[in-house]
């Protein structure tokens, strides 16, 4: 099953347009001049859904050691 993320490496501003690019497998370009053309039709509504859409989808899980480490500084 699929979940969606806001990108840890795919950032502009939150990563909330690379989460949503990666998790409809196109290109994150491609979504950001979608978000940007629908702000200007949108009358700030789109503004409103981004900031709430990035307090609410979790950021992308990192992979890697040392991130849940608690003994990764030694």
């Amino acid at each position: 099953m699929k979940k969606l993320y806001r990108s840890a490496t795919d950032k502009q501003i939150s990563g909330l347009c690379g989460g949503l690019a990666k998790y409809f497998g196109t290109d994150t370009t491609v979504v950001r001049l979608i978000a940007v053309v629908a702000v200007f039709f949108s009358f700030g509504t789109v503004v409103a859904l981004y900031v709430i859409g990035s307090l609410l989808v979790p950021k992308e899980p990192t992979a890697g050691f040392g991130h849940d480490d608690p003994f990764s500084s030694f």
